[in-house]
Formats: C-alpha cells, sequence, structure tokens
C-alpha cells in the first residue's frame, strides 16, 4: 500500500504514483487508467469495465451471427 498526498496541478488536484507503482501497472507517460468504485473504496486498473461490457455484448452478437458474418467476410 502506497499513501499518496493530492498535489496542486494546475487548476486542478493531481496524485503522483510512484516509480514501483508505475513499472508494476506498466504504466508509462500518455496512458490512460480507469477510476472505477468498488465495494471497498475506489481502484485505478488499465481495465475499462465500459470496454468489456461492449465486447461481451459484440461476442453475442457474432456467435449468434455467426454464418452472416462468414458470408460478409468472403
Amino acid at each position: 500500500m502506497h499513501a499518496l498526498k493530492l498535489t496542486q496541478i494546475g487548476n486542478s488536484l493531481g496524485l503522483i504514483l510512484p516509480k514501483e507503482v508505475l513499472t508494476r501497472l506498466k504504466l508509462e507517460k500518455g496512458d490512460t487508467v480507469f477510476v472505477t468504485e468498488t465495494p471497498d473504496g475506489v481502484a485505478v486498473t488499465l481495465y475499462d469495465p465500459t470496454f468489456e461490457e461492449q465486447m461481451d455484448a459484440a461476442r453475442t452478437i457474432m456467435k449468434k451471427r455467426r454464418a452472416a458474418l462468414h458470408e460478409l467476410a468472403k
């Protein structure tokens, strides 16, 4: 666990992640992270829950319409 302090960045507030955290998450400058609420508080991850929901819907459609997609691929 790392204790982080909020820092003034322009007109906003931000957190500066320690190098160890950046290395563990394989983050680099310009990467996007997602903050989601959990029953235990908040989580910072590389995982986009909205994208996963969209991919689940796409997989369902692709499975249901496999023959049509196969014909379109020709």
